[in-house]
């Protein structure tokens, strides 16, 4: 087993593999973005940032790329990276699964979310050995995580999921517990540095 991850790991931190998945995240927060457009349009000016979600989280983490690509942590990008990957692939996945439960299909668009988002947060701890963030990036990541809960649920700014409102207490309560979940896995990372990854960067 440890062989099989070596082999991954020498696939996943090479030049080219990295330079495709940055321009795969950069097109998917694109995208994205474009998704969230008629949201972002009737939105407050001081929300706008908070309300894009899955699209920032890949931004982060395109960020995190980059610096790779240059042989450089930017490590405050690295943690939000981890935390909003993880957060926000798992949170889409239990939200367009709720959705199926509630209409009985999603269509072809609902699959792609789910396995679009499944795989954002499979990057995201697929990537654990290459951050080096410490203590500080942990705790400006944790209140940009969880005042990002606060203007969804309690200024009312979440993605839109019509079909969900009436679950958005539960939902919101959900959100926070899976946002401090993802802190406890960053600190695991930051604890645990794993043996392939020091010398790359």
């Amino acid at each position: 087993m440890r062989y099989i991850w070596a082999r991954l790991w020498t696939i996943l931190i090479s030049k080219t593999f990295l330079i495709m998945l940055l321009i795969v995240n950069l097109l998917g927060s694109i995208y994205g973005y474009i998704w969230y457009g008629d949201q972002l349009a009737e939105a407050k000016l001081i929300f706008l940032i908070f309300i894009p979600d899955s699209p920032t989280a890949t931004l982060f983490f395109s960020i995190a790329i980059i610096g790779w690509l240059l042989k450089k942590h930017w490590r405050l990008f690295e943690a939000l990276a981890l935390v909003t990957l993880v957060k926000y692939g798992v949170w889409a996945v239990v939200m367009n699964l709720m959705v199926l439960n509630e209409l009985g299909s999603l269509g072809f668009a609902g699959w792609m979310l789910v396995v679009s988002h499944g795989l954002m947060a499979v990057q995201g701890l697929l990537y654990m050995p290459m951050y080096d963030f410490k203590s500080v990036h942990i705790i400006i990541t944790a209140i940009w995580t969880l005042h990002d809960v606060v203007i969804d649920y309690v200024f009312n700014q979440m993605p839109w999921y019509h079909m969900l409102n009436q679950y958005m207490t539960g939902i919101g309560y959900f959100t926070f517990w899976l946002s401090i979940v993802c802190l406890i896995i960053a600190i695991f990372a930051m604890k645990k540095r794993f043996s392939v990854a020091p010398n790359f960067v």
